[in-house]
């Protein structure tokens, strides 16, 4: 869940924010999603603000950000942080910890394909050591991929020798064709991750993609997140949840598709996946944030689920 926070725009709005772009698909500029410039803010705030221990440690996280002056950045959240920032920063820096988690254990066991769908600034293709023969495939909005590449450039990161980018607007192109012009095969198992998309999705789009992914290999594993309805918040967090929303709506972004956790797991089920977890903000917290110093926590609607193909 990728939301602006408030008590900081002061702070965010000072740091470089997406420029415009025109895309083939418009006559109008398009601009990258403003929701992955937050969410790497926020993994760069916890390389700043958390520990000892570190749920990820990302030494990209900052220049990625556009965060020129750390300490200066450290300062001003300190003064700006609330519970709700807290919160949505552990939340995302669990949920790449998951996704990481997952796809080393797939490296473990053979994969060599790994598709990262709604790619934003995540830097995991330019820092974790993939080994020889993995192809790894960025697939995000033509708008915000061209973004995400100038970023990486300024950044200094260096791009791994099988990464392929793919721009593809899933509202409106076919997914496996794009993925197989670039170099995917779909005979060979892969491991697709897809964080923080869905809940900008329709419904009928977040199935549509799963329809496609459920054609990849047997044994492909799908790590990604979505919103839960219906699930039973305190007073505190359901009218946090709300303010987000409606923050969202007025970044042109609105939070668009909420799924009942069994009826998700069904319509998972009926396209030939398994479900291996579905992790709450509950779970969450007992399985990264037990016994931490800082009191880091997780909260909201928000899951973590790991899917496999049978």
């Amino acid at each position: 869940m990728r939301v602006t926070c408030c008590g900081t725009g002061g702070v965010e709005s000072s740091l470089p924010q997406p420029p415009t772009f025109q895309t083939q698909h418009s006559m109008q500029t398009r601009q990258p999603s403003q929701t992955a410039q937050r969410a790497a803010m926020r993994r760069a705030a916890h390389q700043l603000l958390d520990g000892p221990d570190l749920i990820l440690a990302d030494p990209l996280a900052l220049p990625m950000a556009g965060v020129a002056d750390p300490e200066r950045y450290r300062r001003n959240l300190l003064r700006g942080q609330n519970d709700s920032y807290r919160h949505l920063r552990a939340f995302l820096v669990a949920r790449s910890r998951f996704m990481e988690d997952h796809l080393r254990a797939a490296i473990d066991h053979g994969v060599r394909q790994y598709v990262l769908l709604g790619a934003g600034l995540d830097t995991s293709p330019y820092r974790l050591p993939f080994p020889a023969g993995m192809r790894v495939f960025e697939v995000d909005h033509p708008a915000t991929q061209a973004w995400k590449r100038e970023r990486v450039r300024a950044a200094g990161a260096s791009q791994p020798e099988g990464l392929r980018y793919v721009a593809v607007d899933l509202e409106r192109q076919a997914l496996i064709p794009e993925l197989v012009a670039a170099g995917f095969e779909p005979p060979r198992r892969a491991f697709v991750a897809w964080l923080g998309v869905t809940v900008y999705l329709t419904e009928a789009t977040v199935l549509a993609a799963l329809d496609a992914l459920a054609g990849m290999a047997p044994q492909t594993e799908l790590v990604f997140d979505y919103a839960a309805a219906g699930q039973r918040l305190v007073a505190g967090s359901q009218a946090a949840l709300q303010a987000m929303r409606g923050r969202m709506a007025r970044l042109g972004e609105p939070w668009l598709s909420f799924f009942v956790p069994e009826a998700l797991a069904e319509e998972l089920r009926r396209r030939g996946f398994a479900v291996q977890e579905d992790l709450d903000s509950s779970a969450i917290n007992r399985r990264y944030f037990t016994d931490r110093e800082d009191g880091l926590r997780a909260d909201g609607v928000s899951h973590l689920l790991h899917a496999r193909l049978k």
